[in-house]
């Protein structure tokens, strides 16, 4: 079992970050930076649970939901990851998606 404490870690980070900025940040592009990465998260979820599918498209919630999306989507990645590099590939995800957004 491979430690994904580092993936949790950033994730929780990025929505504390997302739930402590103000609405209009949120509106400039961070919510969907963040909406963007959920959806990557869960893709890549969705690849591993179910190679060959096709993947469903994680919904808009609204800004207010970005951070709660990336935590859920982060975490059930977490659960699936097996290899150490796919923990840091996902890291990396997340501190850019963070960057871009601004918060």
């Amino acid at each position: 079992m491979v430690d994904t404490t580092p993936l949790t870690r950033a994730v929780e980070h990025f929505a504390d970050r997302l739930r402590a900025a103000p609405q209009s940040r949120l509106q400039r592009g961070a919510a969907g930076e963040a909406l963007e990465l959920a959806r990557q998260l869960a893709r890549w979820t969705q690849e591993v649970e179910s190679p060959g599918s096709e993947p469903r498209q994680l919904p808009d919630a609204g800004m207010f939901a970005a951070a709660d999306q990336i935590t859920v989507a982060g975490n059930d990645l977490a659960l699936v990851l097996t290899e150490a590099g796919q923990v840091e590939d996902a890291v990396r995800l997340v501190l850019d998606a963070q960057g871009r957004a601004g918060v």
